[in-house]
């Protein structure tokens, strides 16, 4: 099952989102051109906004910060992000998020 924005990996799920940082508070915005939009209550200086969101979307997921890696986008507001979670599917995420 894909949901679009989120697609079935083995061992997990990946995650296509797209990055407003310097946002008041961090939270889903809604789905935009196949990509998770979020709001990031971060600044995009020396890597804190990507530490920030493997933290909020490990938090969110309830899985450990180490299962949650960005593979591509460092430097983008477009990121590509893999969860590694047995039993994590793309429809459970949806349902974790609110998207």
């Amino acid at each position: 099952m894909t949901k679009g924005w989120c697609a079935a990996v083995p061992g997990g799920v990946r995650l296509a989102v797209q990055i407003q940082p310097n946002a008041k508070k961090t939270e889903v915005v809604g789905v935009l051109d196949d990509a998770l939009k979020i709001k990031l209550q971060a600044a995009p200086i020396e890597g804190k906004a990507n530490e920030a969101l493997v933290r909020w979307v490990a938090s969110m997921l309830s899985v450990p910060r180490s299962a949650v890696e960005i593979t591509h986008g460092l430097t983008n507001k477009r990121k590509l992000i893999v969860v590694m979670a047995e039993g994590l599917t793309p429809g459970r995420v949806a349902e974790l998020l609110r998207a």
